[in-house]
């Protein structure tokens, strides 16, 4: 077979099938859902009473490989509708009668391999024997359809290469993903926690990782500064009123908390910054020498996401965006979203992040707005990235319901993309909340809005953070960047004049002068993925110097202490 994406993912699917076989040869009980190819592998859902065991993994993956040594022909054919829901209520799959019931086809399509037939469109391999190089990864619960009110199933996860190296390398990256998971990473050096009594998908910083946030927030709101961006702060709640004129009761109602009630009138807590950032632009009235309009915030929005979804800082309740709205003239809006993109490459390279994906979605099928602003706002999207140089995909209808969007998603170490930049732009709420500005003719005209978003939302960024360094920030991030150790008693008192002249500098340290040996001191600051540890013995108090150590290193420099700092402020000063 050639090796590429379509028949990679018919591998996949044909896998899923195999996996259903052995499940039900193994527990014919067992009610089948549905089993599709994804990115990395492939899952099938099923209705077990008991929770499979590791054990019952072992024993599936050990009939999937009688079943792959078997050779078994993948046949299509079809049968009529009622053929294909009387065939599945004799065997009592419920699912794929539900499933049926559903799909408008005349006749639905099958694949069977020796006796195990399922409800498939395809494709598939031509036999169970392509699929040597496989393993099973995990179960998770699912409902059925993603419905939390239906029944919860049970989702065994599982990939497959063509090759043995291929598969080896990616199970080798999956143990390299386990070790730079941010829940675990954290944990272990206490940067966040989530706490069920408080509810899920709720962050509670903690004081490390408060530290990263502030510089990283102090850094983002001095670039917009000096960008031309001006910065607010809103409420958290407003009048359900808002979100009826701006469209997301509409067209965003399921992502939003129900209202509440405040002397009789219904509030929301709020899903998104935009209204508010146009209430603002109209306490004036504005003219066209003043625009664009950049109003920028760092806004905590609460939007509901089903549990099941939640993971970790990736996808939360309760988040801040590093928000944006630009107010501009039609004949300004490609510069500004030239800028904005630039912009966006200036924040996401300072931290570390130099590849991307980037996609231009267009409208979907439940919009607002004009045809005709739709095909303006598309145009400007796509002639600013070539003209940055940028190079794109289409994502056909995945704009939002107010305008198309750029998504920047950025790679990681792991060659992972993360969905984190946006840059929207929306002719639709101007014309809901009657925005305007007086142009040359002293008559009122409505302004076009850009929505961006540059690192996305502050938890989601930092997890991102987390993984690609492995908890091991750049200096300038770090929240401990040097922590100063003593090697004896003898050497206390100028292992505090060190540490305060590290703090007099800027540098954000730590001092351990624990009566413990060095080596222990030592293995604990580089668990804690500090980068300096500064050792400081007889000599080193003597000569006012340091034994700078780096995380990364075994080998010891003796310094002066004014080069060490020098050298440690030109490393954040170069955001290093």
């Amino acid at each position: 077979m050639e090796k590429n994406e379509e028949n990679l993912q018919a591998l996949r699917h044909s896998a899923s099938h195999v996996m259903a076989q052995a499940v039900k040869e193994l527990y014919p009980e067992v009610k089948l859902a549905i089993g599709p190819a994804i990115a990395d592998g492939f899952y099938y859902d099923f209705d077990k009473k008991e929770p499979f065991t590791p054990e019952d993994l072992d024993k599936i993956s050990q009939k999937m490989k009688e079943i792959v040594k078997q050779n078994l022909k993948f046949e299509h054919y079809e049968k009529s509708r009622a053929e294909a829901i009387k065939y599945f209520q004799d065997k009592g799959e419920k699912y794929k009668v539900e499933l049926i019931n559903d799909l408008p086809d005349a006749n639905m399509s099958f694949y069977k391999q020796g006796d195990f037939v399922d409800l498939c469109k395809g494709p598939h391999t031509n036999y169970t024997g392509g699929l040597k190089h496989f393993k099973l990864l995990s179960v998770a619960a699912a409902y059925w359809r993603g419905d939390e009110k239906r029944e919860s199933l049970q989702r065994i996860y599982g990939t497959v290469f063509f090759t043995k190296e291929e598969l080896d390398a990616y199970l080798n990256l999956l143990e390299e993903a386990k070790a730079r998971d941010h829940r675990k990473l954290g944990k272990e050096l206490d940067l966040f926690s989530f706490h069920e009594e408080a509810g899920p998908g709720l962050v509670f910083w903690h004081p490390k990782g408060s530290l990263v946030r502030k510089v990283i927030e102090d850094f983002w709101k001095d670039e917009h500064l000096k960008n031309g961006y001006n910065l607010l702060n809103t409420p958290h709640i407003a009048n359900l009123n808002i979100w009826k004129t701006s469209g997301h009761w509409n067209f965003y109602r399921e992502s939003m908390y129900s209202p509440m009630d405040i002397d009789g009138q219904d509030y929301m807590i709020k899903p998104m910054n935009c209204p508010f950032h146009i209430l603002i632009y109209k306490t004036q009235l504005r003219s066209y020498r003043e625009l664009p309009i950049r109003y920028a915030e760092l806004g905590t929005v609460y939007r509901y996401e089903r549990s099941g979804a939640l993971h970790g800082l990736m996808r939360v309740r309760g988040f801040t965006q590093d928000d944006a709205h630009i107010y501009c003239r039609l004949d300004q809006l490609e510069n500004e979203i030239i800028d904005v993109i630039k912009f966006v490459l200036f924040i996401l390279q300072t931290f570390g992040f130099k590849e991307y994906e980037v996609y231009v979605s267009t409208r979907p099928e439940k919009y607002a707005g004009e045809l005709a602003h739709w095909e303006k706002a598309t145009s400007a999207l796509e002639n600013a990235l070539k003209a940055v140089g940028l190079t794109y995909q289409i994502d056909p209808g995945e704009g939002v319901f107010y305008g198309p969007k750029i998504d920047i998603k950025i790679k990681d170490c792991l060659n992972r993309a993360w969905q984190c930049s946006t840059i929207q732009v929306d002719f639709n709420l101007p014309t809901a909340f009657k925005v305007e500005y007086i142009n040359e003719e002293s008559k009122p005209v409505q302004p076009v809005m850009i929505h961006r978003a540059l690192m996305g939302s502050l938890e989601r960024f930092f997890g991102v953070l987390i993984e690609h360094y492995k908890g091991a920030f750049p200096v300038w991030l770090c929240p401990v960047q040097a922590k100063v150790l003593n090697i004896t008693d003898s050497q206390e008192e100028y292992a505090k004049k060190v540490f305060a002249q590290l703090k007099e500098n800027g540098i954000r340290a730590e001092l351990d002068i624990r009566n413990e040996k060095l080596g222990m001191k030592i293995r604990e600051a580089q668990l804690a993925k500090i980068p300096y540890m500064l050792v400081v013995g007889d000599k080193e108090k003597e000569n006012g110097a340091v034994a700078l150590r780096r995380r990364s290193s075994q080998e010891q420099k003796v310094m002066p202490l004014v080069d060490f700092i020098k050298l440690a402020q030109e490393e954040i000063k170069n955001k290093e």
